[in-house]
């Protein structure tokens, strides 16, 4: 058993690294108007590469800017002076007129998370801009003035077809459109996570810590606990290993709750509604199910039945819930699809494991009865009630 949790914690903490694509070779890319570049990167999230020539001499960068996007669509890349992430950032945005459709560029200042879009000035100077679409490609083209001429800058992309008033407006809240950012050193040319992508780890953490607890731990009591108590050599080691488990789970599931909700006081205007009322109906099920436990009344008791339906009806709701949650933040954290399968291979071989115990218990059940009923039998047609046998004298 513990091998088997070791094996699906090992699993489940993979699967739930970020993915993104293949950085392509931004080198090998041409820009028109002959426009040549000293830097690239191949940014690692929505397919984008920024190029980059710095010149130190007036503290001016030329940028390109390329990403993939529909032609009804729009991109965006952003310096952020002030920190990491969209709060605060200064963006340029390609996206096409809704007058004319041709390609436009804006430039705007995010902020908050949910700003309104106006073609606006910029924290820094912008001495040149514009935009192109081709090839399935917008590319952004831009000579702006380093903020505080620091080479270490902190930027931020993003792509979308979401408009309102003919402008850009909103983006997906999940996988590759909340990673989008990065530290970027003009003079090196190296590219790291920015400060504020330590928040994916530790969403990865609170997915793992979720799944392993909720979605695995949960449901392999709820077994032990259903057919092992058939098995009389295993009375009373499977309430023990039942109540450990969960126990266990509890302990685990509300760890990983927790940092959930601190994770969603730091996200400012990205809320995933189903999957945090989920989560809050999980923590309180749960919580009522471990205090129950002090209410458990004898097996003599005549309301020991009641609480029985309870708890079992209450245990069941909560590994539903607990399952379609863990679905829903796979949506949300977007991991490769290949994981998601490793987890649904997981539950089917926790089904597989519960319908054959049930075909097994019910056979020793009904064995049981069998004998039993035999004896009863024997007992009213054969034997007095002092236990001894009385023949019929012909």
């Amino acid at each position: 058993m513990v091998q088997a949790i070791f094996l699906c914690l090992l699993l489940l903490s993979i699967s739930l690294q970020s993915s993104s694509a293949q950085a392509k070779n931004c080198s090998s890319e041409s820009f028109s108007g002959n426009r040549r570049y000293s830097s690239c990167n191949s940014l690692p999230y929505l397919g984008a590469s920024l190029h980059w020539t710095y010149h130190a001499s007036d503290g001016t960068v030329d940028v390109a800017y390329r990403a993939p996007q529909s032609s009804s669509g729009w991109v965006a890349w952003a310096i952020n002076p002030s920190g990491a992430g969209m709060s605060g950032a200064n963006a340029f945005l390609a996206f096409p007129d809704s007058a004319t459709g041709a390609v436009t560029v804006w430039t705007t200042q995010l902020s908050s998370y949910a700003p309104t879009v106006q073609n606006q000035n910029l924290n820094f100077s912008v001495y040149t801009k514009a935009a192109e679409y081709s090839n399935g490609l917008y590319t952004i083209y831009a000579t702006l003035e380093v903020p505080s001429n620091n080479t270490k800058v902190n930027v931020v992309w993003q792509a979308s077809t979401q408009f309102g008033n003919g402008v850009p407006n909103g983006h997906s809240t999940v996988g590759d459109n909340v990673n989008s950012q990065s530290s970027l050193d003009l003079l090196s040319g190296h590219a790291a996570p920015a400060a504020d992508n330590s928040k994916q780890h530790r969403k990865n953490i609170h997915g793992v810590l979720n799944a392993v607890s909720w979605g695995v731990m949960m449901p392999i009591g709820a077994i032990i606990a259903r057919y092992l108590r058939v098995f009389q050599s295993a009375d009373p080691a499977w309430y023990y290993l039942h109540i450990a488990c969960q126990i266990s789970a509890y302990i685990v599931g509300v760890s990983g709750w927790g940092l959930g909700l601190k994770l969603g006081s730091e996200s400012a205007g990205v809320v995933h509604h189903k999957h945090r009322m989920m989560g809050i109906a999980l923590f309180c099920l749960t919580t009522l199910q471990v205090f129950a436990l002090l209410l458990r009344p004898d097996k003599k008791n005549k309301h020991r039945i009641y609480w029985n339906i309870y708890h079992h009806s209450v245990g069941y709701l909560v590994i539903i819930l607990s399952v379609a949650n863990i679905f829903e933040g796979f949506e949300i954290l977007l991991p490769a699809k290949k994981w998601k399968h490793a987890y649904i291979a997981t539950i089917v071989l926790l089904l597989v494991i519960a319908l054959v115990l049930e075909v097994i218990t019910w056979a020793v059940v009904l064995r049981r009865r069998s004998k039993s009923s035999e004896k009863s039998h024997h007992g009213s047609n054969g034997v007095n009630g002092h236990g001894v046998r009385q023949y019929q004298v012909a």
